[in-house]
């Protein structure tokens, strides 16, 4: 893997290139939930169709494997942040992903993450991304949570307030959750949140949308 400062310098290097002359960038991030035993495995989906970075909090790489995440994908976590900074009119890493990315997916959005959102709270790097975000551009959160913590009204408000910023919910399913509770909670298959992102951004550029 790549050493964090040239990642960094990659990233700003890349920014001019043409929309309509390269994949799609897709920014993935993972928080802090079970789900993310998963990412590895979305990272997979999303790689031969797109250019992808990948983003991951302190408490998802409990349960990330980073050995199976594609070797030609750059894992970012709250080290890097501002581990290339060294003086004034250095790049910033969550804004240089912010200016990198077409398109952002968090899966799994645990509760917590989902409340900072809400809240504008930015306190990683993660967060530090979303409060930048161009929400102009696509933007998708996949929760996964406790069914208990998905029916609280504190999460149908925090919907609310993300919906209003435009960013579209990939629903969770009802399954046998982590816990061993049946319910409503579960992130939605890597495979399902792929191809809602690529049918989305491919529809778009079907209109003759170029800023997709």
């Amino acid at each position: 893997m790549m050493a964090r400062s040239e990642a960094v310098s990659s990233v700003g290097d890349n920014m001019s290139v043409d929309n309509g002359s390269r994949k799609p960038r897709i920014l993935l991030a993972a928080s802090g939930s079970v789900a993310a035993v998963k990412f590895a495995n979305l990272c997979h989906c999303f790689s031969e169709w797109a250019e992808v970075r990948a983003v991951a909090t302190t408490a998802s790489l409990h349960f990330i494997d980073r050995e199976a995440i594609p070797k030609d994908i750059v894992l970012y976590t709250d080290d890097n942040e501002w581990s290339s900074w060294t003086k004034l009119g250095d790049s910033v890493l969550h804004i240089e992903l912010r200016k990198w990315a077409d398109i952002m997916v968090i899966a799994p959005l645990s509760a917590n993450t989902l409340g900072k959102i809400a809240g504008g709270l930015c306190d990683n790097l993660l967060t530090c991304i979303v409060r930048a975000w161009d929400y102009s551009k696509p933007f998708f959160v996949a929760p996964a949570m406790n069914t208990f913590m998905w029916n609280n009204p504190f999460t149908e408000r925090h919907l609310i307030a993300i919906d209003e910023l435009g960013i579209s919910l990939i629903p969770p399913v009802t399954k046998r959750l982590a816990c061993g509770d049946y319910g409503n909670g579960a992130m939605a298959e890597p495979a399902t949140i792929y191809s809602t992102v690529r049918l989305f951004y491919e529809s778009k550029a079907q209109q003759g949308n170029g800023d997709v």
